[in-house]
Protein backbone atom coordinates (compact mmCIF):
# COMPACT_ATOMS: atom_id res chain seq x y z
CA UNK A 1 0.00 0.00 0.00
CA UNK A 2 0.91 3.50 -0.73
CA UNK A 3 0.85 4.32 2.56
CA UNK A 4 3.59 1.81 3.51
CA UNK A 5 6.24 3.31 1.51
CA UNK A 6 9.15 5.62 2.65
CA UNK A 7 8.76 8.53 0.98
CA UNK A 8 12.17 10.02 -0.72
CA UNK A 9 12.48 13.65 -1.86
CA UNK A 10 15.15 14.75 -4.09
CA UNK A 11 16.02 18.45 -4.60
CA UNK A 12 18.36 18.61 -8.05
CA UNK A 13 21.84 20.61 -8.26
CA UNK A 14 21.87 24.52 -9.67
CA UNK A 15 19.66 25.03 -12.97
CA UNK A 16 19.14 21.04 -12.97
CA UNK A 17 15.97 19.19 -13.43
CA UNK A 18 14.40 15.75 -12.76
CA UNK A 19 16.32 14.58 -15.31
CA UNK A 20 19.31 13.97 -13.35
CA UNK A 21 18.15 11.55 -11.33
CA UNK A 22 17.11 8.97 -14.37
CA UNK A 23 19.75 6.64 -12.97
CA UNK A 24 18.60 6.50 -9.68
CA UNK A 25 16.92 3.46 -8.95
CA UNK A 26 15.01 2.04 -6.00
CA UNK A 27 12.51 -1.09 -5.01
CA UNK A 28 9.39 -0.26 -4.84
CA UNK A 29 9.10 0.00 -1.18
CA UNK A 30 10.27 3.64 -2.01
CA UNK A 31 8.31 6.46 -3.66
CA UNK A 32 10.48 9.18 -5.26
CA UNK A 33 9.35 13.04 -5.47
CA UNK A 34 11.47 15.27 -7.49
CA UNK A 35 11.49 19.01 -6.22
CA UNK A 36 11.73 20.98 -9.40
CA UNK A 37 13.32 24.65 -8.45
CA UNK A 38 10.94 27.46 -7.80
CA UNK A 39 11.82 30.75 -9.23
CA UNK A 40 12.79 32.96 -6.10
CA UNK A 41 11.00 36.49 -5.24
CA UNK A 42 12.90 39.88 -5.47
CA UNK A 43 15.33 39.62 -2.70
CA UNK A 44 14.47 36.70 -1.37
CA UNK A 45 16.57 35.15 1.42
CA UNK A 46 17.96 31.67 1.00
CA UNK A 47 15.79 31.00 4.55
CA UNK A 48 12.51 31.86 2.95
CA UNK A 49 12.86 30.04 -0.07
CA UNK A 50 14.01 27.05 1.84
CA UNK A 51 10.73 27.22 3.62
CA UNK A 52 8.26 27.50 0.37
CA UNK A 53 10.44 24.49 -0.59
CA UNK A 54 9.68 22.49 2.21
CA UNK A 55 5.98 23.06 1.97
CA UNK A 56 5.95 21.20 -0.58
CA UNK A 57 6.26 17.96 0.92
CA UNK A 58 3.52 16.48 2.29
CA UNK A 59 4.77 13.04 4.03
CA UNK A 60 5.53 12.93 7.72
CA UNK A 61 9.13 11.97 8.55
CA UNK A 62 10.83 12.03 4.67
CA UNK A 63 14.12 11.18 3.18
CA UNK A 64 15.63 14.45 1.82
CA UNK A 65 18.65 14.49 -0.21
CA UNK A 66 19.83 17.04 -2.18
CA UNK A 67 22.55 17.23 -4.65
CA UNK A 68 25.11 20.06 -5.25
CA UNK A 69 23.48 23.95 -4.60
CA UNK A 70 20.34 21.35 -3.89
CA UNK A 71 22.68 20.00 -0.82
CA UNK A 72 22.68 23.45 0.67
CA UNK A 73 19.05 24.11 0.13
CA UNK A 74 18.10 20.78 1.78
CA UNK A 75 19.71 22.10 5.03
CA UNK A 76 18.29 25.00 4.93
CA UNK A 77 14.97 23.35 4.67
CA UNK A 78 16.04 21.04 7.51
CA UNK A 79 14.65 24.29 9.91
CA UNK A 80 10.96 23.39 8.58
CA UNK A 81 10.66 19.65 8.60
CA UNK A 82 10.59 16.54 10.60
CA UNK A 83 12.87 13.66 8.59
CA UNK A 84 13.91 10.63 8.54
CA UNK A 85 17.06 10.97 7.31
CA UNK A 86 18.90 14.06 5.45
CA UNK A 87 21.29 13.19 2.80
CA UNK A 88 23.62 15.53 0.59
CA UNK A 89 25.77 14.38 -2.29
CA UNK A 90 28.14 16.25 -4.30
CA UNK A 91 27.98 19.00 -1.84
CA UNK A 92 29.33 21.07 1.76
CA UNK A 93 28.06 21.68 4.94
CA UNK A 94 29.41 24.67 5.47
CA UNK A 95 31.08 27.95 4.43
CA UNK A 96 34.61 26.23 5.24
CA UNK A 97 34.25 23.31 2.60
CA UNK A 98 33.90 25.74 -0.36
CA UNK A 99 36.73 26.08 -2.61
CA UNK A 100 39.49 29.04 -1.94
CA UNK A 101 38.35 30.36 -5.21
CA UNK A 102 34.78 29.94 -4.68
CA UNK A 103 35.22 32.03 -1.57
CA UNK A 104 37.30 34.86 -3.73
CA UNK A 105 34.69 35.16 -6.17
CA UNK A 106 32.24 35.66 -2.82
CA UNK A 107 34.67 38.62 -1.95
CA UNK A 108 34.96 40.11 -5.27
CA UNK A 109 31.54 39.56 -6.18
CA UNK A 110 32.94 37.88 -9.34
CA UNK A 111 29.75 35.99 -9.63
CA UNK A 112 27.84 39.15 -10.48
CA UNK A 113 29.68 39.06 -14.31
CA UNK A 114 28.36 35.34 -15.39
CA UNK A 115 25.69 36.56 -18.18
CA UNK A 116 22.75 34.85 -16.99
CA UNK A 117 20.42 37.16 -18.88
CA UNK A 118 20.53 34.83 -22.55
CA UNK A 119 21.72 31.55 -21.58
CA UNK A 120 24.07 29.89 -18.63
CA UNK A 121 26.46 27.89 -20.17
CA UNK A 122 28.28 25.64 -18.65
CA UNK A 123 31.63 27.04 -18.81
CA UNK A 124 30.29 30.03 -17.38
CA UNK A 125 29.58 27.72 -14.05
CA UNK A 126 33.45 26.32 -14.75
CA UNK A 127 34.98 29.64 -15.20
CA UNK A 128 33.82 30.60 -11.31
CA UNK A 129 34.27 26.89 -10.12
CA UNK A 130 30.83 25.70 -10.13
CA UNK A 131 30.69 23.40 -12.90
CA UNK A 132 32.03 20.42 -14.21
CA UNK A 133 36.02 20.74 -16.32
CA UNK A 134 36.55 18.38 -18.66
CA UNK A 135 34.84 19.07 -22.03
CA UNK A 136 33.02 15.92 -21.49
CA UNK A 137 31.59 16.48 -18.63
CA UNK A 138 30.90 19.83 -19.82
CA UNK A 139 28.89 18.57 -22.40
CA UNK A 140 27.01 16.24 -20.23
CA UNK A 141 26.13 18.91 -17.79
CA UNK A 142 25.27 21.34 -20.21
CA UNK A 143 22.16 19.05 -21.12
CA UNK A 144 20.60 19.08 -17.81
CA UNK A 145 20.74 22.58 -17.45
CA UNK A 146 17.13 23.37 -18.04
CA UNK A 147 16.49 26.17 -15.72
CA UNK A 148 16.94 29.16 -17.50
CA UNK A 149 15.11 31.69 -15.72
CA UNK A 150 17.27 34.77 -15.26
CA UNK A 151 15.65 35.56 -11.83
CA UNK A 152 16.64 32.08 -10.63
CA UNK A 153 20.13 32.02 -11.86
CA UNK A 154 21.48 35.36 -10.29
CA UNK A 155 19.69 34.40 -7.21
CA UNK A 156 20.96 30.72 -7.22
CA UNK A 157 24.57 31.57 -7.75
CA UNK A 158 24.83 34.19 -5.45
CA UNK A 159 23.07 32.12 -2.75
CA UNK A 160 25.99 29.16 -3.55
CA UNK A 161 28.76 31.45 -3.62
CA UNK A 162 27.84 33.08 -0.63
CA UNK A 163 26.75 30.91 1.40
CA UNK A 164 27.77 31.72 4.91
CA UNK A 165 26.89 28.59 6.81
CA UNK A 166 29.08 28.09 10.15
CA UNK A 167 28.21 25.24 11.65
CA UNK A 168 27.97 21.90 10.54
CA UNK A 169 24.79 20.13 11.12
CA UNK A 170 25.40 17.13 13.16
CA UNK A 171 23.02 14.05 11.62
CA UNK A 172 23.59 14.89 7.56
CA UNK A 173 24.99 12.13 5.95
CA UNK A 174 27.37 13.34 3.29
CA UNK A 175 28.17 11.31 -0.18
CA UNK A 176 31.23 12.53 -1.76
CA UNK A 177 33.23 11.80 -4.76
CA UNK A 178 36.52 11.53 -4.64
CA UNK A 179 37.42 13.47 -8.11
CA UNK A 180 34.60 16.47 -7.62
CA UNK A 181 36.91 19.51 -8.76
CA UNK A 182 33.68 22.04 -7.73
CA UNK A 183 34.09 21.04 -4.46
CA UNK A 184 37.48 19.33 -3.88
CA UNK A 185 37.15 16.74 -1.53
CA UNK A 186 40.54 18.05 0.50
CA UNK A 187 38.10 20.24 1.78
CA UNK A 188 35.26 17.99 2.89
CA UNK A 189 34.98 15.92 6.27
CA UNK A 190 32.64 13.59 7.70
CA UNK A 191 31.69 11.93 3.76
CA UNK A 192 30.89 8.45 2.29
CA UNK A 193 33.61 8.54 -0.43
CA UNK A 194 32.43 7.13 -4.14
CA UNK A 195 35.53 5.99 -5.35
CA UNK A 196 36.11 7.59 -9.25
CA UNK A 197 33.64 10.03 -8.56
CA UNK A 198 33.21 13.02 -9.77
CA UNK A 199 30.73 16.12 -9.69
CA UNK A 200 28.44 14.90 -12.17
CA UNK A 201 28.31 11.37 -10.58
CA UNK A 202 24.54 11.27 -9.68
CA UNK A 203 24.61 10.94 -13.88
CA UNK A 204 27.20 8.61 -14.44
CA UNK A 205 27.85 6.54 -11.18
CA UNK A 206 23.70 6.03 -10.62
CA UNK A 207 23.52 2.41 -9.70
CA UNK A 208 26.43 2.67 -7.35
CA UNK A 209 24.81 5.91 -5.55
CA UNK A 210 21.41 3.91 -5.67
CA UNK A 211 23.30 0.91 -3.91
CA UNK A 212 24.69 3.38 -1.11
CA UNK A 213 21.46 5.36 -0.71
CA UNK A 214 19.67 2.16 0.00
CA UNK A 215 22.34 1.13 2.34
CA UNK A 216 21.88 4.18 4.40
CA UNK A 217 18.46 3.99 4.26
CA UNK A 218 18.12 0.91 5.74
CA UNK A 219 20.89 2.16 8.54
Amino acid sequence: MNSEKTHIYFVPGMAAGSEIFRNIKFPETYEVHILEWLIPEKNESLKAYAERMARRIQEKDPILIGVSFGGVVVQEMRDFLNLKKLIIISSVKSRDELPRRMKLASLTKAYKLIPTGLVLSADDLTKYSIGPKTKKRLSLYQEYLHVRDKQYLDWALEKMITWDKKEKLENVIHIHGEKDVVFPIKYIDRCEVIKGGTHIMILNKGREISQKLLEIFEQ
